[in-house]
């Protein structure tokens, strides 16, 4: 099923007793609250967990400025990175010691290449993702629709429950991961 931020919110407005939307644009306090509280309550739940289904990979391009201080490179960050989950060089994706400063990438490496959780569109999430979603919108939509504390606590729970869900199917796509560069396990060996 294809999904947009209108459909999205338009199910959690559903949810919550509300009518639906056809655009952000309508003059109703439903398409109000939509337009507002719609892309960060995404970019919110986007970064609060790396989905591997919103995990990108890149090498950066360096930039021909240098940092002042600390660091002999700079690199630009994509402009869909949301959040950076780790920096690496050559075959590795991680262990690069870096800062980041505005919307570069300061390091001493020559080359990296970075993993980050970018914005994907609608129509790519997954069922268990447009679930924790559209129940997250709702627990958000709820007190200015309704003004009902009890209710928007009643909804926070359920959107915690499939936050949970939702987390728990993301992880199991994946080997779990392994000790790496850990002392004890090395003495033992």
């Amino acid at each position: 099923m294809s999904h947009t931020a209108i459909s999205l919110s338009s199910k959690a407005l559903i949810q919550l007793g509300a009518k639906s939307i056809t655009s952000f644009d309508e003059e109703t306090s439903e398409a109000e609250v939509a337009s507002q509280l719609y892309e960060p309550t995404l970019e919110n739940l986007l970064t609060c967990y790396p989905w591997r289904f919103a995990l990108q990979q890149n090498s950066l391009g360096r930039l021909q400025t240098t940092p002042m201080a600390d660091y002999r490179y700079a690199y630009h960050l994509p402009n869909n990175c949301l959040r950076i989950l780790s920096a690496g060089q050559s075959t590795k994706s991680s262990g690069l010691k870096y800062r980041i400063v505005g919307k570069h990438l300061y390091t001493n490496a020559p080359e990296v290449i970075l993993t980050y959780i970018e914005k994907p569109n609608e129509n790519t999430f997954p069922p268990f993702f447009v679930n924790a979603l559209v129940a997250q919108l709702a627990a958000e939509f709820c007190l200015p629709l309704t003004e009902s504390t009890a209710r928007t606590d009643y909804m926070r729970k359920i959107a915690s429950e499939e936050l949970t869900q939702a987390r728990l199917v993301d992880s199991q796509q994946a080997t779990n991961p392994s000790f790496q560069d850990f002392s004890l396990i090395e003495v033992r060996r």
